[in-house]
């Protein structure tokens, strides 16, 4: 048995630790087992489930400028002491330059970076991971990327076109979100929504969400659909931004003398199994500024929900014709309308029964594709044993 490090911000539950937690479950313990390096100090949503698969977490402070040379010492003495891994797999792309070159003159022989988002974030922070990133390809053994937006993002366009780097999207298990009216039931009976019409979106309050643009499309759309409420599963630093923005919206209706949208506006928090909520929603709207490969529009069409996605966002999340793009570049009056063309005034109980009768043509597509994590097991059990892909 050998044993694979990989390198995380945190073990909380969030896009990219669901995933490597999703092939955590699937890959054969006897044969490789998986340890955690974090950079945040705080239990983290997953570390008790690690420990029960027999993986371990340790810490090393996070990277900032002015503490480099401690980062740097922090992470060489780790590997100093923990130098028989057979792999390190950095899904942490901002500092994998540093990070990786220390592993492999440690004697790990495989080291691995891995690009998970097509952009960055704004100002000071972003302008250092892109500095941060510019050498990347030449310090890494193999580059993985969830997308040809993540590839050209982190690694480069011309690593991306020369096949330089393994295009592997992110991959869920597809059966876990297959049509479930128990589920259904249960959700819609607990926030009160049993007959209204749900639409959905998952995912952590950052600013590459968009959560603003989704409110403004939200209270655009009433206009269409009276009966229409907005559920937003998920946590993060700019919720209590958007929290107020639904109630800025609501005092400047009420000074039109409109009617409110708070009451429409559901705030789920996070919640795990997130895939109960998918069989809850009617619909799923995803105007995020940029994404690598997002797993939240995979999860949606393995649900069976019709997606309306940001042109921003990779087409390789268009796994099947439950996908349609509109440009952000196209106003809220726009993608309100785009809504409407998509589900017009069609009874709910209606839009449902179109659902189940298309779920498993939906789930046996999904289940043969490389969006099903169990297709995945295979490639990085290879990769990871041997260094190379079994179909090279």
């Amino acid at each position: 048995m050998i044993r694979v490090l990989q390198v995380l911000g945190s073990t909380t539950l969030g896009g990219a630790e669901s995933r490597v937690m999703d092939l955590y479950r699937h890959m054969d313990k006897d044969r490789i087992q998986f340890d955690f390096l974090v950079t945040r100090g705080h239990t983290g949503h997953f570390d008790g489930e690690i420990e029960s698969l027999g993986g371990h977490v340790y810490t090393v402070s996070p990277y900032r400028i002015y503490n480099h040379k401690q980062y740097v010492t922090e992470v060489s003495d780790f590997f100093k002491e923990h130098s028989d891994y057979k792999a390190v797999h950095g899904h942490m792309t901002s500092t994998a330059s540093i990070y990786l070159p220390i592993a492999k003159k440690a004697g790990i022989p495989l080291t691995i970076a891995h690009a998970r988002s097509a952009g960055v974030d704004s100002g000071i922070k972003g302008r250092l991971t892109n500095m941060l990133r510019k050498k990347l390809p030449e310090k890494c053994d193999k580059m993985i990327a969830c997308s040809d937006l993540a590839a050209e993002s982190v690694f480069g366009k011309h690593n991306y076109v020369d096949g330089n780097v393994k295009i592997m999207p992110n991959a869920i298990e597809t059966k876990d979100y297959a049509i479930n009216p128990t589920e259904r039931d249960r959700i819609r009976q607990e926030y009160g929504v049993e007959d209204r019409f749900v639409i959905g979106h998952t995912g952590r309050f950052h600013e590459a969400k968009n959560h603003r643009f989704l409110i403004d499309v939200f209270s655009t759309y009433l206009k269409y659909r009276k009966d229409a409420v907005l559920m937003l599963v998920g946590d993060g630093p700019l919720r209590s931004e958007i929290e107020s923005y639904v109630k800025e919206i609501d005092r400047e209706n009420s000074a039109k003398g409109l009617p409110g949208i708070s009451d429409k506006v559901i705030f789920t928090g996070n919640q795990t199994p997130v895939h109960p909520y998918y069989q809850a929603f009617d619909s799923l709207l995803f105007p995020s500024i940029y994404e690598g490969m997002p797993g939240t529009v995979i999860e949606a069409q393995a649900s069976g929900l019709k997606c309306l996605v940001s042109d921003s966002v990779t087409r390789l999340c268009k796994a099947t014709e439950l996908v349609e793009f509109e440009s952000l570049d196209n106003s809220k009056v726009k993608w309100a309308e785009k809504l409407n063309s998509i589900y017009g005034q069609l009874p709910v109980d209606s839009l449902w029964d179109e659902r189940v009768k298309d779920n498993q043509y939906i789930q046996k597509m999904m289940a043969e594709s490389d969006y099903d994590v169990n297709n995945q097991v295979n490639y990085y059990t290879a990769l990871y044993e041997n260094g190379f892909d079994e179909n090279q």
